[in-house]
This record gives C-alpha cells, sequence and structure tokens, in this order.
C-alpha cells in the first residue's frame, strides 16, 4: 500500500508540475515527489525538516492547523511566513474520505499554483487542480481502508497482550489470522514489542498506525496493564502505547529502535493530561520472539525497559529489556513503600544527601572518583556519608546494607 501512496503522490506531482509530499493527519510523512534544482531554491527548512526527520515539529503542525486545514474541503493557499521557517507559500489539498479528514497532499508554491487552485474571478479552477483533488480522494480512501485495518489489528494486538493465561493461545491464534488477512503475515517471522511512556490518547480513542516500515500494529494500553495487575505502573490514568515490530532477523532489534525513534517524536509520546507537567517520553523493547503467544511476555519486559529508561536516564531514551542490569529485577518487583530504613532519606529535604549515596554506591564505594564525579571535595563526601549512616542506621562498611540502600534508591526512581 505504501508504494500505491508513491505512485499517486507522483501522479499529482507530474499534473501540477511542482513537488508534493504526503503527510497524515498527525504530521507524519508517508510519501514525497521528486524535487527538482538546488536544495535552496525549492525547499525551506520545513519541507526539509519534513522529509528528513518524516514528521513535522508540533509548532509546524500548529500555526498551519490554523489556517484551518482540517476543515478544509477545497485546495487551500496558506502565504509563506518566513518567521516560521515557512520561505515558500503552500497550496493544501486536504485528504478525506466520506468526510473525514485522513492526511494532507502539500505543494510548494512559486506563484502559478495559486491560480490552478483558486481560479481567477468567476472562473472554475483549472481541470489539472480538480484532477489532483481526484487523486486525492482516492489517497483518502487508501487511508481510510489502512485506518481500519489498524484499528482492527490494534484491538486483536490488545487483546492478546492483555489476556490472561488461558485465553492466551486462541488470542494469539486471532492476532496470527488478522496478520496474515492484512499484512500477508508469514507465522515464525520474528517480532518484539515497542513501549513508549507515556502516550497521550486524549486527541483519539485509538492511537492510528504510523507510517513506519516494519511496524504492523500499535495500540494503546494503561501503563499497568502488562498482565501483572500487581503492578499499577508509573501512573494510574497513564497510558502506554504497544507497538508491534516486525524483524529481519532475531538477533537484531535495529527495526524496534528505528521504529521507537519515530514514535518518540510523536506529539503523543508525552503527558497530555490537564494540570500535568509535560513529561519526557521514553522507549522500551523487549525480547524478539517468533511466537505469537509470547508477545505478552515481550510487552512486560518493554513496558519495564521504558520504566527504566525514564527513571535512569543513561538507559534511554531508548532502552533494551536485556540491557537493563539490575533494573530488570527492579522493574519486576510489586510495587511497594521504601525500606523503613531508607525512607526518611528519600525525603525531599535530604535530596543532596540521597544523591550522594547514590554516586557513592554507583562508583562502586570509590571515594576519589565519587567525588570527582559530584565535584566535591573528598571530605566533603565523607561528612554526608556519615550524614547518610546517621539517618537511616545503615553500615555503609557493610555490603549488605549497601546492596539494600543501592536497591532502594533506585527503586525509589520507578
Amino acid at each position: 500500500m505504501r508504494g500505491d501512496y508513491q505512485q499517486l503522490v507522483d501522479e499529482i506531482s507530474a499534473a501540477l508540475g511542482a513537488p508534493a509530499t504526503l503527510e497524515d493527519r498527525d504530521f507524519g510523512l508517508i510519501a514525497f515527489g521528486a524535487h527538482e534544482g538546488e536544495d535552496d531554491e525549492v525547499m525551506d527548512p520545513v519541507r526539509t525538516r519534513s522529509i528528513l526527520q518524516r514528521r513535522s515539529s508540533a509548532a509546524v503542525r500548529a500555526w498551519f492547523e490554523a489556517f484551518g486545514i482540517a476543515r478544509a474541503t477545497s485546495p487551500l493557499r496558506i502565504p509563506p511566513d518566513p518567521a516560521a521557517g515557512v520561505f515558500k507559500g503552500r497550496i493544501c489539498l486536504p485528504v478525506r474520505h466520506r468526510g473525514v479528514v485522513h492526511g494532507y497532499v502539500w505543494l510548494l508554491d512559486d506563484g502559478h499554483l495559486t491560480d490552478l487552485a483558486l481560479g481567477g474571478a468567476g472562473t472554475p479552477p483549472d481541470p489539472r487542480m480538480a484532477q489532483a483533488m481526484e487523486t486525492a480522494a482516492r489517497i483518502g480512501a487508501l487511508l481510510a481502508d489502512e485506518s481500519r485495518a489498524g484499528s482492527e489489528l490494534a484491538q486483536v494486538l490488545r487483546e492478546l497482550l492483555t489476556s490472561r493465561a488461558a485465553g492466551r493461545a486462541a488470542a494469539a491464534t486471532a492476532l496470527r489470522d488478522a496478520l496474515r488477512d492484512t499484512l500477508r503475515f508469514t507465522p515464525g517471522t520474528p517480532l518484539t514489542l515497542v513501549a513508549v511512556l507515556p502516550w497521550d490518547t486524549a486527541a483519539t480513542d485509538t492511537a492510528p498506525l504510523p507510517s513506519l516500515p516494519g511496524l504492523l500494529a500499535a495500540c494503546p494500553l494503561p501503563a499497568g496493564v502488562a498482565g501483572r495487575p500487581d503492578l499499577p505502573g508509573p501512573g494510574a490514568a497513564e497510558s502506554a502505547l504497544a507497538g508491534l515490530v516486525r524483524l529481519r532477523q532475531t538477533g537484531s532489534l535495529a527495526p524496534a529502535h528505528t521504529a521507537a525513534d519515530h514514535l518518540l517524536r510523536s506529539p503523543r509520546a508525552a503527558d497530555g493530561r490537564a494540570g500535568t507537567r509535560p513529561t519526557r517520553g521514553t522507549a522500551g523493547i523487549g525480547l524478539a520472539t517468533r511466537e505469537l503467544a509470547e508477545l505478552p511476555a515481550s510487552w512486560r519486559q518493554a513496558l519495564d525497559a521504558a520504566r527504566a529508561a525514564r527513571a535512569e536516564p543513561r538507559l534511554g531514551p531508548v532502552a533494551e529489556w536485556d540491557a537493563l542490569g539490575a533494573y530488570r529485577l527492579l522493574t519486576a518487583l510489586p510495587a511497594a513503600a521504601p525500606d523503613p530504613s531508607v525512607g526518611p532519606l528519600l525525603a525531599p529535604a535530604h535530596a543532596e544527601l540521597a544523591r550522594t549515596a547514590e554516586a557513592f554506591l554507583d562508583c562502586a564505594g570509590q571515594a576519589g572518583r565519587t567525588a570527582q564525579q559530584l565535584g566535591i571535595h573528598r571530605q566533603t563526601l565523607y561528612y554526608r556519608l556519615a550524614r547518610v549512616e546517621k539517618l537511616t542506621g545503615l553500615d555503609l562498611d557493610e555490603g549488605a546494607d549497601r546492596l539494600l540502600l543501592h536497591m532502594a534508591l533506585k527503586a525509589a526512581r520507578l
């Protein structure tokens, strides 16, 4: 189907003599026509970014939407605005199907397209523009079909990932059949799950399938739903996106990293709840598997990896589960109150002491290395560690006490 989009975009470019791009309604790039001539003569920063990053920024999206493109039913001209990085005007062809906008075709306007799109006073639009709109309608029908297929796959994937053990075989069979019928999926193909945390579902009931190679299905899930009701997740109202990714081979997660990187650029990869501060998105990747019934385990791993990446920035923003180290154990533990001995250290008033203790333990108890990392004198370090021992009652010369403190500090991040 992606090849169909490219062919239709090329048809519009050829008919109107202008390079065209096709984006979905979330401004994710689907296809683009050839741009002839020097880049600085044809392109502007907004189009360059769209092609190179396969997505426009949230600011660019808001700027274009302010012109009413989501409501337009005919070609719409948008003037240039150098301050917004739009050095060339645009003609926007809304891509609709049965009254619903599914995307946009963008044409760089050097002046001649305005007359084609709008016509002169009392004259109808040029037939070439009418033909382009007919092609846009064909694109809209394809996108609508893909959206319906994506919604169906999302529902089947959701049922598998939230299934109990007793119903897992039936749910896996349903997903296999849906993938085979929709995407000509071959059983035994290596797969993995990507989790993006958080994922804003406020603007949509379902997560549309992004235009990413290898991403077979995607669905939003409550962050605590990972087959383990004992784990409430990072927040009761928080959602994550589950993305099912096809791999070339079991040992290579490169397609999953590519999908995760692109998904994190989505405006939905942030906490959109009212009254909350923007939350940095992170992503996790589970182990690869060739068995669909094992996908719930891969989803748990992916979600745990995303949680770990948020807690420990050095792991992210995209973390693989098998590279988490101790966080593989920590993320699997049920949520619980901090150990009584460590609880006082976790109070906001002692944040500097907690940071010092964690750095000391991360550095394997090497005072010189810890002091250098924190940028403090060694005597200052010893003073702070003495306060930590007094506050917690733990002896940092004892291995068991060190282990307790280290794990408690790491667990607190989750």
